[in-house]
C-alpha cells in the first residue's frame, strides 16, 4: 500500500522573520490516488512536493508513505520516483540506457532491465526511439522518457514536478491526457504539481490548492468549482476567472448597476451588519439579453472568439465605480467592441458570496 500523508508538516526558512513556505499542510492521499498540488508561483507546491521526495527538510511535523515515517529518510530509501520539469536526461546514453540506468545502478540483471524498458517503451509509444540519443528527439519525446524512466522503477508513488511546463499549448493537452490515462492503468500513487488550474482541473482525481504555504481547500475538481471554500479559490479555479467584486449590501442582496440582487436569507444573515460582500458569478452564469428589465448595461471593451463561445469583457456600473466583468456568450453572434449590452444573471443559485475581508465562504 502507498498511502501518503503529511502530518502537520511545514518547512521554514531562516530569516527574520521566518519564511513559511510549507505551513502545517494537513493532507492525505489515498492508496492509487491522482493528486494534483495547485497554486500560484510562491505558494508551497514544490516545496511540499520536495518535502515527499527527500529532498527538502521537514522542519516541524512529519509525512509518512504507506505507513511508515519518512521525515528523516534518505530519498533514494523512500520508493518514489520524480519526474521533474527539466528532462533531466543524460545526453551520451540513448533512450533505452536513459530509461534502464537507475536498475542498472541496483544492478539488476540486464534481461530484466530489457523486459522493463521495452514493455514501458511501448505504454509511451518510444519503441522505435530506443536506439536514439536525446538530441534527437522532440521536447515530448524526451519527456515521455522522462516518464519512462521513472516507470520501469516501479514505484510505490510517483511524484511529478510541472512535467509539462516545456511543451507547446497542442502537446501539453495531449500528454496530460496520456499521462492521466497511464496512471490509471498503472494504479500507482500519483502528486503532481502544476501552476495551470486547467490542467490541475483535467487531470486529478483531487485537487489541493496552495496559497502562501497554506493549505486553501483539498476536493474533486468538480466540488472546488461549484463550492469553493473562500474568495482565493474561487477566484484561481476556473478559465476564465470567476468574477469577484466588492459590492453594497442591502437587507434583501447585493447592488450592481443600481440593481438589487437578491440573495439567499442564510448568506445575508450569515453576513450580518457590514456594509458590503464579495459578489461572485462564473462567466457562463451571466447571459446577453435583450431585455432590459432586471439586466444591467455592459460597455463591451474586448471580444475573445474562441469559436463555439466568446467572452465579453466590459465594464458594469458597482457603486459609482465601473468594474470589469466577464460574459461567456454565443461565439456565432458576439456583440462589437464599443457596444453597449445588457446583461443578466442566469440564476441566483449560481451567486457565490464570499465575506469581504477574511473571504470565507458565505452560506447559501
Amino acid at each position: 500500500m502507498a498511502e501518503v500523508a503529511y502530518v502537520n508538516a511545514s518547512r521554514v526558512y531562516p530569516g527574520t522573520p521566518p519564511v513559511r513556505a510549507v505551513d502545517r499542510l494537513e493532507l492525505q492521499v489515498a492508496d492509487g490516488e491522482f493528486l494534483v498540488l495547485v497554486g500560484p508561483s510562491g505558494s508551497g507546491k514544490s516545496t511540499a512536493l520536495r518535502m515527499l521526495a527527500g529532498l527538502e527538510e521537514v522542519d516541524e511535523g512529519a509525512i509518512t508513505i504507506g505507513g511508515q515515517d519518512v521525515t528523516n529518510t534518505p530519498p533514494k530509501a523512500r520508493d518514489i520516483a520524480m519526474v521533474f520539469q527539466s528532462y533531466a536526461l543524460y545526453p551520451h546514453m540513448t533512450v533505452a540506457e536513459n530509461m534502464g540506468f537507475a536498475l542498472k545502478l541496483r544492478k539488476t540483471p540486464k534481461d530484466v532491465i530489457k523486459q522493463k524498458v521495452t514493455e514501458a517503451a511501448a505504454m509511451l509509444d518510444l519503441e522505435k526511439y530506443l536506439d536514439r540519443k536525446p538530441k534527437a528527439l522532440s521536447g515530448g519525446q524526451r519527456q515521455r522518457v522522462a516518464m519512462g524512466r521513472a516507470i520501469v522503477r516501479e514505484p510505490s508513488v510517483f511524484l511529478m514536478d510541472e512535467p509539462l511546463s516545456n511543451l507547446d499549448a497542442k502537446l501539453r493537452v495531449e500528454t496530460r491526457a496520456n499521462i492521466a490515462a497511464l496512471q490509471k492503468r498503472l494504479g500507482t500513487t500519483t502528486i503532481y504539481v502544476t501552476h495551470d488550474q486547467v490542467e490541475a482541473m483535467t487531470m486529478g482525481h483531487r485537487v489541493a490548492v496552495l496559497k502562501d504555504g497554506l493549505l486553501q481547500q483539498c476536493a474533486t475538481p468538480r466540488e472546488l468549482y461549484e463550492n469553493p471554500a473562500n474568495a482565493f479559490v474561487a477566484g484561481f479555479m476556473g478559465s476564465p476567472a470567476m468574477n469577484l467584486k466588492t459590492v453594497p449590501l442591502r437587507a434583501d442582496g447585493a447592488v450592481l448597476d443600481g440593481r438589487t440582487i437578491p440573495l439567499p436569507r442564510t448568506a445575508l444573515e450569515a453576513a450580518g451588519s457590514i456594509p458590503e460582500i464579495t459578489f461572485g458569478v462564473r462567466p457562463e452564469a451571466l447571459s446577453l439579453t435583450s431585455e432590459t428589465e432586471g439586466g444591467m448595461k455592459m460597455l463591451v471593451e474586448l471580444v475573445e472568439e474562441l469559436g463555439a463561445d466568446a467572452l465579453i469583457h466590459g465594464s458594469i456600473d458597482v457603486d459609482g465605480s465601473m468594474e470589469r466583468f466577464v460574459v461567456r456568450a454565443d461565439g456565432r453572434t458576439p456583440p462589437a467592441i464599443g457596444q453597449q449590452v445588457t446583461v443578466a444573471l442566469r440564476d441566483t443559485d449560481e451567486v457565490h458570496l464570499f465575506h469581504p475581508e477574511t473571504g470565507a465562504r458565505l452560506p447559501a
